[in-house]
Parts: C-alpha cells; sequence; structure tokens
C-alpha cells in the first residue's frame, strides 16, 4: 500500500507513493481539511484543478451533523459529497477532549455533550470505527486520547495507556472495503512516553502511523521536538503523518524529519480573515497599503485568483463582505500549499531537497496574525 521511492541523502526526506481504494497518492503530500464534507469555500472542481490529492474528514462532526443515517442512505462521504479522489477521516478522538461541554471517560470510549445542542452522545473505540465504516473514508484513524501539551506526567501517561488500549480494539473492528487504518502516537514532550507508544503501535501492524498531540498550543520547538522524539521508532516502510500541521516552513522542516503527510485548516482559515499566504511569509490583504496594488497576491503564482483578479480588487472584496473576496485568497492559499509539496517532492527526487529547505526556510517570515491563528486552529479541526 505504501512504496518508498527514494529517501534524501542529506535529510530524513522520503519520496513515496501511497496506493488507496481511490487512486494513488503521492508523498509528502497535504492533504486540505474538509471537517465538515466541504473544504471550506472551494468547490472539488477547484480542488481538483489545484492538484488535490487527498482531503480530510472528521468522524466526530460528520456523526453530529448530517448525522450517520445520512451519510449511509447517501452512500457514504465520496458520493455525499461528490469528491472521487482519496479521503482520510480523523476518529473524533480529538475533538471529543477539545470541543466536548462535558465529558466522562469510561474504560471503552467517552460519554460526552455535543458542542452544538448539548445532546448525550458516546464515542469509542467502536464507534468511531463503525461511524469510518459507513463514511468509506480510504484511510480511517484510531480513536485516541489527546491531552494538553503542558498536560501533567500523570495525565500523559494515563493518556497513552487508554490510546493503546484504544487502539487494539480499534485494529479488531471490521473496515470498509480496501480501508485502510492508522495508529496515532501520543505521549506529550516526554520521550519516553513517545518512544513506548510507538513501540506499541507498530507491533500492533497498522497500515501507517500519526504523530498526535501536536499543534496543539505548544511553542514551536516542542512541536519539533515531539516529532524528533516519534519518528526513529516509526517503521521506514509505513507512511507517517503529521496532525494538523502546520504552517509552510514547519511542513518544510518536518519532511526534513521525515514526515510524509499533513493536514492543516490555516490555509482557508486565515484567508477567511483576508491573510493571504506567500512563500516569503503571509500578508494582510485588506490593509490600506493595497489599495491601489495592481498586483497579484504574489508575482509568478498560477493560481486562479492571482491569474484574473489584483491585490487591490480582493482588498475591495474583503472589506465589503464580499464571499468572492474569502473565496479567491481560499483559492490562493490552498493552491500555495499543494504547489509547495509539489515542488518538495521535486527536489527530493533531484537531490536538491536540502537546498531547497535552506532557502525556503530561510526566507520565509511567520506572521504574528498566523502564529496566532495556528494557536486558534485546532477549534476547527
Amino acid at each position: 500500500m505504501f512504496e518508498l521511492l527514494k529517501t534524501d541523502n542529506r535529510t530524513a526526506a522520503r519520496l513515496g507513493r501511497l496506493t488507496t481504494a481511490h487512486g494513488v497518492v503521492e508523498t509528502p503530500v497535504f492533504m486540505p481539511v474538509g471537517t465538515q464534507a466541504t473544504v471550506k469555500a472551494l468547490d472539488p472542481r477547484e480542488l481538483e484543478e489545484m492538484g488535490t490529492q487527498i482531503i480530510l474528514g472528521n468522524t466526530y462532526h460528520l456523526y453530529i451533523r448530517p448525522g450517520l443515517d445520512i451519510l449511509e442512505a447517501a452512500g457514504g462521504l465520496h458520493r455525499f459529497m461528490n469528491w472521487s479522489k482519496p479521503i482520510l477521516t480523523d476518529s473524533g478522538g480529538y475533538q471529543v477532549f477539545s470541543l466536548a461541554k462535558i465529558r466522562k471517560v469510561h474504560a471503552h470510549g467517552v460519554e460526552f455533550r455535543s458542542h452544538v445542542d448539548g445532546a448525550r452522545l458516546f464515542l469509542g473505540p467502536k464507534e468511531a470505527m463503525a461511524i469510518q465504516r459507513v463514511l468509506g473514508s480510504d484511510i480511517a484513524m484510531v480513536f485516541d486520547e489527546c491531552p494538553a501539551y503542558d498536560a501533567p506526567p500523570r495525565e500523559q501517561r494515563l493518556a497513552v495507556e487508554r490510546t493503546l488500549r484504544w487502539a487494539r480494539e480499534c485494529r479488531e473492528q471490521p473496515r470498509a472495503e480496501g480501508q485502510q487504518v492508522f495508529g496515532i502516537v501520543q505521549g506529550g514532550t516526554s520521550a519516553e512516553l513517545r518512544e513506548h507508544c510507538a513501540r506499541e503501535l507498530v507491533a500492533m501492524d497498522f497500515d501507517g502511523y500519526a504523530i498526535g498531540g501536536v499543534s496543539v498550543g505548544e511553542p514551536e520547538p516542542e512541536m519539533f521536538r515531539a516529532v524528533e522524539m516519534t519518528v526513529p521508532f516509526l517503521p521506514p516502510e509505513k507512511p507517517r503523518y503529521a496532525m494538523g500541521l502546520g504552517t509552510p516552513a514547519q511542513i518544510v522542516e518536518l519532511v526534513a524529519r521525515g514526515v510524509d503527510m499533513f493536514d492543516c485548516v490555516l490555509p482557508t482559515r486565515v484567508a477567511r480573515n483576508g491573510t493571504a499566504f506567500t512563500r516569503r511569509g503571509a500578508f494582510p490583504l485588506k490593509g490600506g497599503a493595497y489599495k491601489a496594488d495592481f498586483r497579484p497576491i504574489e508575482e509568478g503564482c498560477e493560481c486562479f485568483a492571482c491569474r484574473h483578479f489584483t491585490r487591490a480588487y480582493l482588498r475591495h472584496l474583503l472589506n465589503v463582505n464580499e464571499i468572492l473576496g474569502l473565496r479567491m485568497v481560499s483559492v490562493h492559499n490552498t493552491h500555495l500549499y499543494l504547489k509547495l509539496m509539489a515542488d518538495i517532492r521535486a527536489a527530493i527526487r533531484a537531490g536538491a531537497f536540502e537546498d531547497f529547505r535552506r532557502e525556503f526556510v530561510a526566507g520565509y517570515v511567520p506572521s504574528r496574525r498566523v502564529l496566532s491563528a495556528r494557536a486558534a486552529a485546532a477549534l476547527e479541526r
């Protein structure tokens, strides 16, 4: 299911090919986030034109709305949202622990109240896998516990033990035809817990492995460290997925650390606030400095927005609350992420990734607006 094509000779960057029931995914890959069965402000045609290979959906949110009965009647998530390419679904564990108004942890799952209407619900390994089986996603994630990154050591250890117990239960559940299942490594900032969790999950022989408990409000150095503590214990012949990450420069750095798959709400989330990504950083397009700026968002960009509209026009749309403005910035930001991944793959293939990495990271300046949005983005996953 996963073929490792090449490993960079100066970093841990990898070029791979992941085969799924709905098509082949070239890695490293970025997965636009379609939490509610849509990538916000974008339609499937636009996503395909930008080169999207795989998108992400979410068990928790889709379980609450529109509900399992509707999704089952529709014939699964692909048919419901008219998307023919691969889909990965998050299990909902993160949302249960971050969004639920009230929750009570039991041996086989979590009883909680919906963040939407307060309804009493239960989600555990069996339920999460049953929902993902109905969704028919190509890759299903195990149900895990994701504590706060600064949770006390005892809480982190208990979360790892629950995650491992629930992973074993998920492993035993029926799957949709052709559905792969990935384990999720937790452990916070503890090297010991990360190693323990990774080794135990690898022994269960999942189809791939995710690094969880990152991009949950921790400082960037801690995020890099969590990945570095985990990757050495993951098998090279299986795909590696860093959940909920990150800015363009963070993705480049994590590819260098051996990560293959990424997802993040940032491209569309900050677009709705008028922030545009470029390969040099991000800037607030609604600002007065762009009132008479008739350049594209980024010179040389081939996205639809940059080929057809100017900064001045898009700024105008954003400031008068016209939907086209946020849609076009969402198109540009998502295109940038996807083009970045294509460039990363080309650099690895050519044996020039370390030069690409050094040049890109040196030239990228993260804005405070994006860094603050990253902290808030967890609520949207």
